[in-house]
């Protein structure tokens, strides 16, 4: 058995550019600085067991995703709407009938097994540079992942 992780983070990051909204999705943070408009990155945050009660452990891939624009531009009105119109759209997709291509059972959306679906907003600094973010956190639970042999 396998927790699949790269197929689900690959159906996750297609998802994101198949909105046509982002000027780049990465499947790391940025080392520097990208250029103007919205960017996404997407990285797994936690791997932990969920609850199972069976012979074979479940499992939570959380995931990170990050919306990101630069303070410095015009019109500075736009730059939180911008973002809170892509993270609408990727939350509107989660919470639907996202599909996961059979690799996973559900995203945690109401906190089953976890703090639940959510977005932060904040401020990142980089490259003398700072950043408007908004950081979605995406658990998806993972059904018979490791065997509870013993």
């Amino acid at each position: 058995m396998s927790l699949g992780t790269n197929a689900i983070l690959n159906i996750v990051v297609s998802h994101a550019q198949q909105l046509g909204i982002f000027g780049q999705v990465n499947t790391h943070e940025y080392k520097s600085a990208p250029g103007k408009g919205l960017y996404c990155e997407i990285w797994a945050e936690t791997i932990t067991p969920a609850r199972s009660g069976l012979d074979v452990t479940s499992a939570m891939l959380t995931l990170n995703v990050r919306i990101r624009s630069d303070m410095v531009q015009e019109p500075q009105d736009a730059i939180d709407p911008n973002i809170l119109d892509a993270v609408d759209l990727l939350m509107d997709a989660y919470t639907g009938d996202f599909e996961l291509g059979g690799n996973a059972r559900n995203i945690d959306l109401l906190a089953a097994a976890s703090a639940g679906l959510r977005a932060d907003a904040g401020y990142l600094n980089q490259d003398n540079r700072i950043f408007r973010i908004m950081t979605i956190t995406l658990p998806i639970i993972v059904n018979d992942v490791w065997n509870q042999e013993g």
